[in-house]
């Protein structure tokens, strides 16, 4: 079993699938890992050796890029200061609506329900 970035990453699926199940890696970057480490997007994470895996982790550290819990915590922080600093878009979700926007006389039933 390989773990990344606290992430468990399936060994049956190949790299460039297997990469995005790590929180803030998506399609592109998982592109962009591959083809910097040179891999085929058809290998699968129980071919790779243990000099590749440490070569992935080593260009994953070197994108300079938030990921897994440091995402999620920076996110988190950026709704509290929102909520704070008592803008639009924090009023709207405490109140639990819909912060972007959207319609909601007819639309947003599951956004607008009493708690």
């Amino acid at each position: 079993m390989v773990y990344l970035l606290e992430s468990k990453i399936p060994e049956t699926k190949s790299v460039f699938f297997a990469l995005t199940h790590v929180y803030g890696i998506g399609k592109s970057t998982s592109v962009l890992i591959c083809k910097k480490l040179g891999f085929s997007l058809n290998l699968k994470i129980k071919d790779l050796s243990k000099e590749q895996i440490n070569n992935l982790l080593k260009v994953v550290e070197l994108l300079n890029m938030e990921f897994a819990s440091d995402l999620k915590k920076l996110k988190l922080l950026v709704v509290k200061k929102l909520v704070s600093i008592k803008s639009y878009r924090g009023l709207r979700r405490t109140q639990g609506l819909p912060v972007r926007g959207q319609r909601t006389h007819t639309n947003a039933r599951t956004s607008r329900k009493i708690r």
